[in-house]
């Protein structure tokens, strides 16, 4: 008689039932895909799209099919990789289905209407909080029949008030808006149902049925939630700044053409914005036609029998202001922000009241503070020009009248002036935690071995701050030359008198936003991050060879 074998268990039996279903679903969701990619382009070719983005559309679309594919055949095989293949894919499917399909319908301009009628609900979502207080406060009667009581309460007040919200604020009428909508679409309608079974087949997926029918580890469970965790901020890093950044890469290639569209021009925008030349002069006074094609370059300075022409002439300017303010601002941020921490990290009382006052403009909106600052600048009825009078007044001098903000030579020092101001409180902030990991040992001993103040700053609190100073210098010098905000609102127009305030970000954006020329722009922005870059890496490389914490 011949030995039975033993059959599967039930649970595993039914998760193989299930793999079945999601096999056939991503074979399903493959096609489709493929399909969509091999569609897009005939669907736009009037041209809407830039080429990068219609084949950077395909790539993706070719890519999902291909993905989905091979989990459908991970899956049938019995490979749990196909579990975790087909959970990514869907799980994309769905968020970016998702966001197209509420695109479609108008639901993100619809918000407007919903803001036009949540003011008529708000008094109900009061109503909420009671019942919520409600029922939080059969928390002092546990154990008795109060309790009950309080907390059938809470939850009836909670839903009436929850129910009358959505009411007021007319849910139904947006439901049924939204339901004609769908019903007027079919192929949106089809994505939604694409989306709902996509995020079905999603939690399946991962459900323990189905990783047992594949024999999956305990590994590969952390590792497909680990991915799920982190998609939130994984996927709003490639949407809003991996694929932006990439874009304007492609953009700093291209320039308008005047029928429309973008034409490729390789290089031609970075060398536009750094090409220069450099001729002799034959003497001091010579007119720059004759040293070079005035039609291409404009004559930036003289010096040494040399003439310089640049092809960008208020790049150059930017770039100088910028370097300007860096070199002014940084120090003024950085020494007062380390004196001023000293300073609070003493034990004298009331010390947490002036931390906070004193970190309070970094939190401030930089558009109140520039417009505080305007204010105080004005040279007839500015406080700043108030006190200069009172001084001058004292000390026997006439009233000078300081036009900080129409003049070239001080209009940039006013911007120093306040962005600094903003900066050193939260510098300051940096420091004292440095101060703070400072071992209150070492101070000791250096007082009994005869140190005095300035000793004990320049041999124990300077080398030990080493890795804080390495931070915020070089987080300071990044911020400085990604200034706008400060000079856009305090100077009228933005760069003004003469280009004197005028910096990197602010030519970049005057170039992309008011003459619309986007790829000069997209190029002057990477020129800026090659000089940011290497103002990080000089740092990097000065607090390799001069650091002594370690040691």
């Amino acid at each position: 008689m011949a030995r039975s074998t033993p059959s599967a268990p039930a649970s595993i039996a039914h998760g193989r039932h299930w793999i079945s279903l999601i096999v056939a679903w991503q074979v399903l969701v493959g096609v489709g895909l493929m399909a969509a990619a091999f569609g897009l382009p005939m669907q736009l070719q009037a041209g809407s799209w830039s080429p990068v983005l219609l084949w950077g559309a395909v790539a993706l679309l070719a890519a999902g099919a291909l993905a989905s594919l091979y989990a459908a055949f991970a899956l049938w095989r019995r490979r749990s990789a196909g579990r975790i293949a087909a959970v990514l894919v869907d799980y994309l499917v769905a968020v970016l289905g998702g966001l197209l399909a509420l695109h479609w319908l108008g639901v993100f301009l619809g918000l407007n209407a919903l803001a036009d009628t949540f003011g008529a609900g708000l008094p109900w979502l009061l109503v909420v909080f009671v019942g919520y207080l409600i029922n939080a406060a059969g928390d002092r009667f546990e154990g008795t029949a109060r309790e009950a009581l309080f907390r059938r309460a809470g939850d009836l007040v909670m839903l009436a008030g929850l129910l009358a919200f959505l009411f007021f604020i007319d849910t139904l009428g947006g439901l049924g808006w939204l339901a004609g909508r769908l019903i007027a679409e079919p192929l949106t309608a089809g994505l939604v149902a694409v989306v709902v079974v996509c995020a079905l087949v999603v939690r399946l997926s991962w459900s323990r049925t189905v990783a047992e029918a594949l024999h999956a580890s305990h590994m590969q469970d952390e590792l497909l939630s680990g991915y799920l965790f982190l998609s939130p901020n994984l996927l709003g890093f490639l949407l809003f700044f991996a694929g932006p950044l990439l874009l304007s890469l492609y953009i700093s290639t291209t320039t308008n053409v005047p029928g429309g569209g973008d034409a490729f021009v390789g290089l031609d925008n970075y060398i536009r914005v750094v090409e220069f030349t450099v001729q002799p002069l034959v003497s001091a006074d010579q007119p720059a036609r004759e040293a070079f094609d005035v039609s291409r370059y404009s004559e930036s300075f003289r010096a040494f029998g040399y003439i310089v022409g640049v092809r960008s002439p208020r790049f150059w300017i930017a770039l100088r202001n910028t370097l300007q303010f860096v070199a002014l601002a940084v120090p003024l941020s950085v020494i007062p922000a380390l004196v001023l921490a000293t300073v609070l990290n003493s034990k004298l009382p009331g010390m947490a009241f002036y931390r906070a006052i004193y970190f309070i403009p970094s939190i401030a909106a930089v558009v109140g503070i520039a417009l505080v600052w305007r204010w105080m600048y004005d040279s007839t009825i500015g406080w700043i020009n108030y006190f200069v009078t009172v001084a001058a007044d004292a000390l026997g001098l006439s009233d000078p009248r300081i036009q900080w903000l129409n003049l070239p030579s001080t209009a940039l020092l006013a911007v120093v002036i306040m962005s600094a101001w903003q900066t050193t409180g939260f510098n300051s902030v940096l420091f004292l935690a440095g101060l703070q990991n400072v071992p209150g040992e070492l101070y000791e001993a250096a007082t009994v071995d005869g140190a005095g103040p300035v000793a004990r700053f320049f041999r124990i609190t300077l080398p030990l701050l080493a890795p804080t100073t390495f931070f915020v210098v070089s987080t300071t010098i990044i911020q400085a030359l990604q200034v706008f905000e400060q000079v856009y609102i305090l100077t009228n127009p933005p760069g003004a008198p003469a280009d004197s305030t005028l910096t990197l970000v602010l030519y970049l954006y005057q170039e992309g936003f008011n003459l619309f020329d986007f790829g000069f722009a997209s190029a002057v922005a990477w020129v800026l991050f090659a000089v940011i870059f290497a103002f990080t890496l000089v740092q990097f490389q000065r607090n390799r060879q001069s650091s002594v914490y370690e040691s």
